[in-house]
């Protein structure tokens, strides 16, 4: 990868790319290939990417056995926080007949699809389309060079993929037995959003097709932990979104769920209020001006605005509300516009109820239309 191509900047830091598991198996791939056909070893291999980056990857542990050779190349996830940064991924390549076929396999570590909705069909290995369009490609070319017409099979294996699957989104979503190979541009984009955003598609997709037409939405721990402790509600219908309330919110209506119930800290969901959508800090952090607009409208003092606007939490916000005797009648107009930013967002295209709570001071408001809504999610 040239300098050029291996740094990105996010929020004015410089941060560097990685690769993917799906361009680790794909170079894997090719240098067996390669080695297998040539009865030569390779130190290093070269690999274009979709995204149009070359990588030069070292290969690592070369293997030779009876018609069959094998080596493993390093994952490096760059700057992001990904858990399969540093594992090999292994790949075994053996002739096979005079067809010309590639069957791609997986082994030890690369998980199992058991549930439909996913990219690969329930059965096979958890080895998504562009890696395996990218390791054909990658043993086609080694075949080409050598000048072998034959077909060839192909195992990838991630031995430490069975003890990360637990660390993954995989079990929650049918994979089983170890993790996938993914990658749809074969780079490691730092802090990638989309890739965060893919994943919560992928589990939404996989509960839809399990036949659930209802959904929770919670951005993380404290709004599951909230559910647990609160109301008996079905977890296998809860989904995490994260700061992506917006972007969950359109892939539910993609996906045709009926209902969804939108359970969440006030903290994070007062930004609902001022149709904000993506709740991280990064992109608005609005919770006081808020909080400070609306008890306005509810009759506060200026003295009350200006304790509210230096408030740094939502919870010090609503014991100044309390104290004003203002909470009750804020809280109701802040969950009627939370309410009007999410219809304006689905386009009237689903039902849906919204729970708002503290952890200091648990509900604090909710959608009038909760109570007949909540039977729907129950276990």
């Amino acid at each position: 990868m040239k300098d050029s191509e291996a740094y990105v900047y996010v929020d004015q830091k410089r941060l560097r790319r990685g690769y993917t598991t799906g361009s680790c198996a794909a170079a894997a791939a090719g240098a067996a290939a390669q080695m297998l056909l040539s009865g030569g070893l390779l130190s290093v291999v070269h690999l274009d990417t979709p995204k149009g980056i070359g990588l030069d990857l070292d290969v690592l542990e070369p293997r030779f056995g009876e018609n069959w050779c094998s080596c493993a190349i390093r994952k490096d996830r760059g700057d992001d926080p990904d858990s399969t940064d540093g594992v090999l991924v292994y790949a075994k390549v053996r002739r096979r007949g005079q067809d010309g076929d590639i069957m791609i396999t997986g082994g030890i570590g690369v998980g199992r699809v058991t549930k439909p909705g996913l990219e690969c069909p329930v059965g096979s290995p958890a080895i998504n389309r562009v890696p395996r369009e990218m390791i054909e490609r990658q043993v086609r070319m080694a075949c080409e060079r050598m000048d072998y017409s034959g077909g060839m099979e192909v195992e990838i294996s991630i031995p430490a993929g069975v003890e990360l699957a637990a660390k993954t989104y995989n079990p929650r979503i049918g994979i089983v037995g170890g993790i996938s190979v993914l990658g749809t541009s074969g780079i490691v984009e730092p802090m990638s959003e989309k890739a965060l955003v893919d994943s919560i598609k992928i589990e939404m997709r996989v509960l839809r097709e399990s036949g659930a037409d209802s959904v929770i939405i919670t951005p993380g721990n404290y709004g599951e932990s909230f559910l647990q402790k609160t109301l008996p509600v079905n977890f296998r219908q809860a989904v995490k979104c994260s700061n992506y309330v917006g972007e969950t919110l359109d892939c539910a209506v993609e996906l045709g769920f009926r209902r969804l119930l939108l359970v969440g800290h006030l903290g994070k969901f007062i930004k609902l209020a001022g149709g904000v959508m993506n709740t991280h800090s990064r992109y608005a952090d609005c919770r006081m001006e808020i909080a400070s607009a609306y008890a306005a409208l509810c009759g506060a003092s200026q003295e009350t605005v200006r304790r509210l606007m230096e408030s740094v939490t939502t919870d010090d916000a609503i014991a100044i509300l309390r104290e004003a005797g203002l909470a009750e009648p804020v809280l109701e107009r802040l969950v009627e516009r939370m309410a009007f930013h999410v219809s304006a967002r689905t386009g009237g295209a689903v039902e849906f109820g919204i729970l708002v709570f503290s952890n200091r001071y648990g509900l604090l408001g909710s959608t009038r239309n909760i109570e007949k809504l909540l039977p729907c999610f129950k276990g």
